[in-house]
């Protein structure tokens, strides 16, 4: 599959990964400029953008931007003195393992939107609904009988029904922010029927929305969106799920340097002992030194 149809598919998945593209290489680099690559949450590499030796700083620095959420431009040299032109802001990595030559790769994660689910058809449904597509976030209007274990948030407006049902439904999927329109009292009267926990009861927004004196329902839905958008930044709460991150990292026992542990980080096991290699060349040379064939 080529890399751009698996960007798509993957995006389709509200799966996050990190699109990985060479901008320049000098010889004798293996990559060449425009050679790409997609590198998942699990450290594994789908495509190609340097061998072995520059895999591994990749991948490293890839996982880095995936949980940070920020484009990285990596500089990855080999050892010693080299004429690569500067770029500034570029993060760079000394790889002591390339046989020679240098890469330039830029690294853009690519996280899924916030979604948001919101239960109800009232005029607060319809207004969110809209705010929330102005922000960015990805919307999904009906009900909680959908999959909600990659849901950022679920809000309840239905004015009635089967709401304390919903709430314990997103409760018990995970679902860290839980909305409920509806004023004070009815919202406690509602929580009777869900008998949330100590700690449950803090991811339940009832009343919902930031306190701004809001009347009608786009007033309500922006002071819902506002809600919201405070919780993710600052807030604790998840607005994609990042499953799955590797972050177990070994030293090279050849080389010294530090790698992260993927599907096909190069290994090999001696006397019941998990070593970890940057490339095959420092593995063969392991098992060379101790004299294992």
């Amino acid at each position: 599959m080529r890399v751009d149809e698996r960007v798509k598919q993957l995006m389709s998945r509200r799966t996050p990964f990190v699109h990985a593209t060479v901008v320049r290489a000098q010889q004798p680099t293996s990559a060449h400029a425009g050679d790409e690559a997609i590198l998942l949450s699990d450290g594994t590499i789908e495509g190609f953008v340097g061998g072995q030796c520059a895999q591994n700083s990749v991948r490293r620095a890839a996982l880095g931007a995936l949980q940070g959420g920020e484009s990285v431009l990596l500089r990855v040299l080999p050892d010693g003195d080299l004429h690569f032109p500067e770029a500034a802001g570029a993060s760079v990595v000394v790889n002591p393992c390339l046989s020679g030559g240098a890469l330039e790769i830029f690294l853009e994660p690519q996280i899924p939107s916030p979604l948001v689910r919101i239960c109800g058809s009232a005029p607060i449904a319809q207004a969110l609904s809209q705010m929330c597509e102005l922000v960015g976030f990805e919307v999904d209007q009906g009900d909680t009988d959908h999959e909600l274990t990659d849901t950022t948030a679920v809000v309840i407006a239905s004015h009635g029904g089967a709401e304390a049902e919903m709430i314990r439904s997103a409760l018990d999927a995970g679902v860290d922010y839980i909305g409920l329109v509806a004023s004070r009292v009815r919202g406690e009267s509602v929580l009777v029927g869900v008998a949330p926990t100590t700690a449950e009861r803090l991811r339940i927004h009832t009343p919902v929305g930031l306190d701004i004196g809001a009347k009608t329902s786009s007033e309500i839905a922006v002071s819902i969106v506002a809600e919201l958008i405070a919780a993710i930044r600052g807030g604790g709460v998840v607005a994609v799920s990042r499953t799955a991150v590797a972050t177990r990292e070994a030293v090279d026992p050849v080389c010294g340097m530090t790698v992260t542990i993927g599907p096909d980080t190069v290994h090999a096991r001696q006397d019941d002992v998990d070593h970890w290699f940057c490339c095959t060349g420092c593995r063969d040379a392991y098992l060379s030194e101790i004299g294992t064939p």
